[in-house]
């Protein structure tokens, strides 16, 4: 039985509750955000596969390493990386070195650019799925899902061009990121601002 208080007024999620300046600044100006321009939704999906199994004050700590260490976050740039760049990856110290992941974000890289060849971008390829923001009103933080519909359907199509890591609970939580969903608990400060 979940008891629920109400009298949260103006507190921000209870994850961007934190002391960490880049993890409060990432739920106040970032995480539900919409923010659509493929270099943008291509970062967002390295870090999310990234943070999987790990938490975003670790990934957000190594952004900056992960954006040199895959161009800028440049999918044409990381679609050109061959076997020798994922040992040179793997033996970078700056970023989370996980083989499966440098990986994902090789062949991700190169699914976007198939997608692009078809779909004009890789924004347009995820807004035939979700047009518009979708925004919940969760009351606690528990109440967020850990996926949905549309994250199944979106990771069903996103498979079709060989995209890796995608399955319903990381692209139920790459939208998030990105803003097509918006799961700010409703007492929270930034579900509209920031």
């Amino acid at each position: 039985m979940s008891t629920k208080i109400h009298n949260f007024a103006n507190l921000r999620c209870p994850w961007g509750q934190t002391r960490s300046e880049l993890l409060q600044n990432f739920h106040d100006h970032e995480w539900g955000k919409i923010t659509l321009n493929d270099r943008y939704l291509y970062e967002m999906l390295v870090l999310q596969l990234f943070q999987s199994g790990l938490n975003w004050p670790v990934v957000l700590n190594k952004r900056e390493n992960l954006r040199k260490a895959f161009k800028d976050f440049d999918p044409r740039a990381v679609a050109k990386f061959s076997a020798s760049d994922v040992e040179r990856l793997m033996n970078d110290q700056t970023i989370i070195r996980n083989r499966s992941k440098i990986e994902a974000a090789i062949k991700n890289a190169r699914a976007i650019l198939t997608v692009e060849r078809n779909y004009g971008s890789f924004v347009k390829f995820i807004q035939e799925t979700i047009p518009v923001q979708v925004v919940h009103h969760p009351e606690i933080f528990e109440d967020v899902p850990t996926s949905s519909d549309l994250s199944k359907q979106l990771a069903r199509r996103m498979k079709k061009y060989d995209f890796f890591m995608v399955g319903p609970v990381i692209v139920y939580s790459y939208l998030q990121t990105i803003g097509l969903i918006n799961d700010h608990v409703d007492c929270c400060p930034f579900k509209f601002e920031g």
